[in-house]
């Protein structure tokens, strides 16, 4: 595969699968715009990027801010003149029982998972087709599988792959838009949740039972397939729900 001379920008790109897939698509050949709220984290990427020899721009933005959002769209198009590839991964959990179910999580994670990713794309969408770019959205598994205590957080995510399936229609053929959807990977999203240690011990030893592999993935066996839907060679791949989920689905 090979990204030369291509321009990505990766949202959620200072942890988990976001770092794992900037420092791939990087280490490609692409010129890499890393998005996010944390600078700091951005940097640390940007910094193992660098030390590959590869480029990287760190430009921190609250993607629930349609401000920011607009701020970091504008600032690529001056820098860059364009967008090869755009990679939204940005993304946070927020599970409770619908009966405590802070309505305010909705909104949070709908902006997060679903209005920014929209708002990106259409402020993306003139040099994504003259470049015949290619969008790739990183949703979830829970998207699709009904669980308990998560109605929210799977909302937002079917929200996101159902967008995907209607753009790569809307878009074609200059366009493709894919989804990758992972299954536990082991990401600092866990580390958010509100749960006891011993909550969080049963929550994840009940995903690894659900899980044929029999264990979490890794940020960077998901990060291959982000540059692979990237990469020319994927030139007749468009509307796919790609699940990396160590067989949660099947």
């Amino acid at each position: 595969m090979s990204l030369e001379g291509k321009t990505v920008l990766i949202t959620g790109a200072g942890t988990g699968i976001g770092a794992a897939a900037a420092i791939d698509v990087a280490a490609a050949g692409a010129s890499t715009i890393l998005v996010g709220r944390r600078e700091s984290v951005l940097d640390a990427t940007a910094g193992t990027i660098r030390e590959r020899g590869g480029d990287a721009l760190v430009l921190p933005a609250d993607l629930t801010r349609p401000g920011d959002v607009d701020d970091a769209a504008a600032t690529v198009l001056e820098r860059f003149g364009g967008l090869d590839g755009l990679v939204n991964n940005a993304g946070v959990g927020r599970f409770a029982p619908i009966h405590r179910a802070d309505p305010s999580d909705l909104q949070f994670m709908f902006d997060l998972h679903v209005r920014a990713p929209v708002q990106l794309i259409q402020r993306f969408v003139a040099t994504l087709r003259e470049r015949e770019g290619a969008i790739v959205n990183v949703t979830s598994v829970a998207g699709q599988l009904a669980a308990p205590n998560r109605s929210f957080y799977g909302a937002t995510k079917a929200a996101i792959t159902h967008l995907t399936r209607s753009l790569a229609k809307e878009l074609a053929p200059a366009v493709r838009v894919n989804a990758i959807l992972p299954g536990p990977v082991d990401t600092p999203i866990y580390d958010e949740l509100d749960m006891s240690s011993e909550q969080m011990a049963t929550f994840r030893a009940e995903l690894e039972a659900a899980t044929p592999i029999g264990r979490f993935g890794r940020s960077e066996e998901v990060a291959p397939w982000v540059t692979r839907l990237l990469d020319d060679s994927a030139g007749w791949v468009t509307g796919v729900q790609l699940p990396i989920d160590g067989g949660r689905c099947v």
